[in-house]
């Protein structure tokens, strides 16, 4: 499968969607930030700079300060593939974001996502 494409994807063109989800069920960006701080290291001001910045997704967790070491307990079906089984790290790294993204906006608490 060529990923090239979401490889390459803005991560400020799916940071705003990935807001309205979670808002629409409920749930806030702030709430947003603290799965994407704790599954990459970034904090808000790093954060900022990225979408300031409209860094491709390849480049947003490259330069990800430290992927969280809970990072493979996140398990599951996204997109129709089994997280724990995507063979690109990168694109592994991807539906992480989205597994979780998809866990808050679902009502599932917190310190369930993080995985505490």
């Amino acid at each position: 499968m060529d990923n090239t494409k979401a490889f390459k994807m803005a991560f400020a063109r799916v940071y705003p969607l990935y807001i309205a989800k979670v808002e629409k069920k409920g749930r806030s960006k702030e709430e947003l930030h603290t799965i994407i701080y704790w599954l990459t290291g970034y904090d808000e001001k790093s954060l900022q700079q990225q979408i300031d910045d409209k860094v491709d997704f390849e480049t947003f967790f490259a330069q990800a300060p430290q992927m969280n070491p809970n990072v493979s307990k996140i398990t599951g079906v996204i997109c129709g593939y089994r997280v724990e089984e995507i063979e690109d790290p990168l694109m592994q790294q991807i539906r992480y974001l989205d597994k979780l993204v998809d866990e808050l906006a679902k009502g599932r608490a917190m310190d369930k996502i993080l995985r505490t």
